[in-house]
């Protein structure tokens, strides 16, 4: 098995087991509210109607149900993309039980070969997901994508860890990041300025962050710098 395919099946693992253990916003796990930054992002969009959002790793809908629930009444829509079948499964689930079904739209789709149509959303969130391309290249790619597919005015916000370190609990013994992309906060951050160069920057921070995951049953602590990158569209 290639490391890529690898990753992907402990990755598909871990989500999993969250998404059968923990009901979207349960308290006791990651899935328990969505990210501040994507919501109070919308803050600037409050004066249009007719919003198209694209979340990008849209999982369950952590973040993809409370967007819909805001745009819902001004006859915005929603598009969900993510490479789980069952994430987006449950995702619909989670739709009509928040009565958001009529304005959220799932496809089912690694982001790296994801084609974003020119200028056709207003709104573009890509939450722990851009880490996840296929290579260095795919991730330039799909950012390139992002660009071309924001309306002018539109807004970028991402979240991405960089980083990465994970260490057995057990033996504090270094394990491999298990991780498409692992860049450096600094290397990240340079590479965000260059493809948004002549875009506003909203928000830019960056903050540490530890987590308790399993590897083989085996528990794992994984620690990473988290960014987070908010840029708007000129004309």
């Amino acid at each position: 098995m290639d490391r890529i395919a690898r990753i992907r099946q402990e990755e598909k693992k871990y989500h999993e087991y969250c998404y059968d253990n923990y009901a979207l916003f349960e308290e006791g796990s990651w899935l328990y509210k969505p990210v501040k930054a994507v919501i109070e992002t919308t803050t600037l969009l409050q004066t249009q109607r007719d919003i198209h959002i694209l979340d990008l790793g849209c999982g369950v809908g952590r973040n993809s149900i409370p967007l819909a629930k805001q745009i819902k009444e001004k006859g915005g829509s929603i598009v969900c993309v993510d490479l789980l079948e069952s994430a987006l499964a449950k995702l619909l689930q989670y739709s009509q039980e928040y009565q958001v079904a009529e304005c959220v739209q799932t496809i089912l789709a690694d982001i790296s070969e994801y084609e974003i149509p020119q200028a056709e959303y207003d709104y573009i969130v890509a939450v722990s997901s851009l880490e996840h391309a296929q290579s260095f290249e795919s991730l330039q790619k799909v950012l390139h994508s992002m660009q071309v597919g924001t309306k002018p005015h539109g807004l970028n916000c991402l979240v991405i860890n960089t980083n990465l370190i994970e260490i057995e609990q057990v033996t504090q013994r270094s394990l491999e990041v298990l991780m498409e992309v692992n860049l450096s906060t600094d290397d990240m951050l340079q590479l965000l300025h260059d493809v948004y160069s002549g875009w506003e920057l909203i928000q830019v921070n960056v903050r540490p962050q530890q987590s308790d995951i399993m590897r083989d049953e085996v528990p794992v602590i994984l620690k990473s710098n988290v960014v987070t990158y908010v840029v708007r569209k000129r004309e």
